[in-house]
């Protein structure tokens, strides 16, 4: 191994490092309340070393941002990669992703501090643009699914894909971040379980797109028959 390489498999090892850090402290302080003192002393490294591999502690929590987005790319590839049929992927996707919000709750948190201002003016170009590109992969994955059930004739030809998923991602967000926050408020004063009320919501969605032939396909996927015959 040359000096050149073993330097830069050292320069990765010590990034892996700070990352793990980092993901135990953000995993239990939001971003206000962490601290680079913090992270270097979890890392058993010195803040001016952690400055060396990242400028801010905002940049810092885009690498954690970022590890949140290839985290639910990679749980989203075995969707798309598996053997199922167009509709059980889409549907797969709804499933996945409230998977991905009770195993790694505070990556679900840390994505919407990606488009806060003042996180916007800290944060350098180079690290908002690469998870900007993370992002996009996410977006085009999910797109090229309705877009896929479209060109079959599974999905209604008057709606655009890229704002189907917009709209479906938008609904989902809204009531997890109730239930991060609010689950047992809306129980015990309202008597709602916002758990049904996602699936609610996604199955009503996910109707109101299809064609009669996607219905008629819909209805007879496993989980839909189950529904019909209780």
């Amino acid at each position: 191994m040359g000096i050149q390489e073993r330097k830069e498999r050292e320069k990765e090892a010590r990034k892996e490092e700070i990352l793990s850090a980092a993901i135990g402290v953000f995993s239990e302080r939001s971003l206000s309340d962490a601290t680079m003192d913090e992270i270097a002393e979890k890392a058993e490294l010195s803040k001016g070393t952690l400055y060396l591999y990242y400028k801010s502690k905002e940049d810092l929590y885009l690498e954690f941002i970022h590890h949140g987005m290839k985290t639910l790319l990679q749980m989203f590839e075995v969707i798309a990669t598996s053997n199922k049929s167009t509709l059980e992927k889409i549907i797969a996707l709804g499933d996945v992703y409230n998977a991905f919000f009770r195993e790694h709750r505070p990556l679900f948190r840390s994505f919407h501090y990606f488009s806060n201002p003042q996180f916007q003016l800290n944060a350098s170009e180079e690290m908002k643009n690469q998870c900007a590109v993370q992002s996009d992969q996410l977006w085009n994955m999910v797109t090229d699914m309705f877009q896929d059930a479209q060109e079959k004739g599974l999905i209604r030809k008057d709606i655009d894909p890229r704002e189907t998923g917009v709209i479906f991602w938008s609904s989902s967000n809204a009531l997890l971040m109730r239930i991060d926050y609010e689950d047992e408020r809306w129980k015990t004063l309202h008597g709602i379980d916002l758990r049904k009320t996602l699936e609610l919501s996604n199955r009503l969605l996910f109707e109101s797109i299809l064609t009669p032939e996607g219905k008629a396909l819909f209805k007879k996927l496993p989980s839909r028959k189950q529904e019909h015959a209780s």
